[in-house]
């Protein structure tokens, strides 16, 4: 992951109990959680307000590599990989940071779509926003975004 010209987001926290069972092993909806607070980081420095009451998730893969245990630092990082005219995909990985001799390691990894439903009320998907494409697309390759039709 990280190629340059795609929009990232990234998160750092730390392990709290509540993320772990009872081992002290962090629970695989942890990683949700981590990924989404690296999208809202992304939104945040783009200047996309409004987004996550009308952006759900249709799609989501992870693949976990590593346990996380309680106390542990970690780092997300979420990549815009792919804006369409109503969805998105991202890319995202979550790194135990290196401590009491454990070295760095991936910890997981994975991608989600999400798609623009702008009311409950409008039945469907819909365009994002064009001060919204704008946004996300400065700065990247073209193949991060689709053309419109």
């Amino acid at each position: 992951m990280s190629r340059p010209g795609r929009p990232f987001g990234v998160h750092r926290a730390r392990v709290e109990w509540v993320d772990t069972d009872a081992a002290g092993i962090y629970h695989n909806t942890t990683v949700v959680r981590f990924a989404e607070a690296a999208e809202a980081a992304l939104m945040r420095e783009r200047g996309v307000p409004g987004y996550f009451p009308v952006a759900p998730r249709v799609r989501y893969e992870a693949e976990f590599e590593a346990p996380l245990l309680f106390g542990e630092e970690v780092e997300t990082r979420v990549e815009l990989i792919r804006l369409g005219r109503s969805s998105m995909t991202f890319a995202f990985e979550v790194w135990r940071e290196a401590s009491a001799g454990r070295p760095r390691r991936r910890a997981a990894r994975g991608s989600y779509v999400t798609v623009h439903v702008p009311g409950k009320e409008a039945g469907g998907s819909a365009p994002w926003p064009a001060a919204w494409r704008t946004a996300l697309a400065e700065g990247v390759y073209p193949e991060v975004v689709d053309r419109l039709r």
